[in-house]
């Protein structure tokens, strides 16, 4: 990874603590109970964690009247599993906590859930105090706390190769290079010069499509970036953008393309360049 700009290092929350949450984050969204079976709850730091056991106890205590054996022993052991995670704390963490458990479906139909817990300490403090018990986690809030408003994500990119950054502030890092390994174009006539054409345009496919898919796993679920610059020379970004060769997240999120005279980390730099000259951020 090759960094550069002002005080270039990411925070431990930018790098591996970040993606697997987000990562976690993206599994727990998929998750749907057979029941209102889900237990969400979002501890604020000065909140004690002896108020929020006991208000899960009054909670186990109503859940008592639900009808479904099956759901309300889901819902009670999901309760009781809770409650005893939360023993383990002697006081509310510094950013609060958030726990995510409940009974997930193993395979299909029911009488298949296992009880999972997924304890979060999250990376900003909770702004909420929630307990909800639903078909699916309350992850949203979560979610909201992971974007980070001055994280941009950039592509550098032609025919060539490509570079993708992260511009933060004032700091910027080089997080991934690729080439393409696509052949000049073919500057004779005839079938042949067809056929190298033809060759030619899937290697293009293919490496737009690798370029989209690095994309996604950087932009997405690693940084969480709030928008994209795409630069390069000649027209290939606007080619690579109309094509929707990238998940619809970031595609709806471009804020500018720029014109540069080079593509990958030494267009990367051209960008940050042009963005601090251009304003483009302001």
């Amino acid at each position: 990874m090759n960094t550069g700009g002002s005080g270039s290092t990411q925070p431990k929350w930018d790098s591996v603590k970040r993606y697997k949450l987000t990562k976690m984050l993206n599994e727990l969204g998929s998750i749907s109970g057979h029941g209102t079976e889900l237990v969400t709850v979002y501890v604020p730091p000065r909140r004690p964690i002896f108020d929020v056991i006991a208000q899960l106890r009054n909670e186990s205590g109503t859940a008592s009247n639900i009808k479904s054996d099956l759901t309300r022993t889901h819902v009670q052991d999901a309760l009781s599993r809770t409650i005893e995670h939360l023993k383990l704390f002697k006081e509310t963490p510094e950013n609060g906590l958030v726990i995510f458990c409940g009974a997930i479906p193993s395979g299909k139909g029911f009488g298949t859930e296992k009880i999972e817990l997924y304890p979060v300490l999250p990376p900003k403090p909770v702004q909420i105090q929630l307990y909800r018990c639903d078909d699916h986690f309350w992850i949203d809030h979560l979610r909201d706390m992971m974007k980070d408003d001055k994280v941009i994500g950039i592509i550098a990119i032609d025919t060539q190769e490509a570079g993708l950054g992260i511009l933060t502030g004032d700091r910027w890092v080089v997080v991934d290079t690729m080439t393409s390994g696509v052949a000049g174009k073919h500057r004779q006539g005839g079938q042949s010069a067809r056929r190298f054409e033809r060759l030619r345009d899937n290697e293009l496919n293919e490496y737009y499509h690798r370029v989209g898919d690095h994309a996604q796993k950087v932009f997405i679920d690693q940084f969480n970036v709030r928008g994209l610059i795409v630069g390069g020379p000649g027209p290939t970004k606007e080619n690579f953008l109309r094509e929707e060769y990238l998940d619809y997240r970031l595609q709806n999120n471009v804020i500018t393309t720029l014109d540069t005279s080079y593509s990958g980390d030494e267009g990367i730099r051209e960008i940050i360049d042009k963005v601090n000259d251009q304003g483009v951020m302001t």
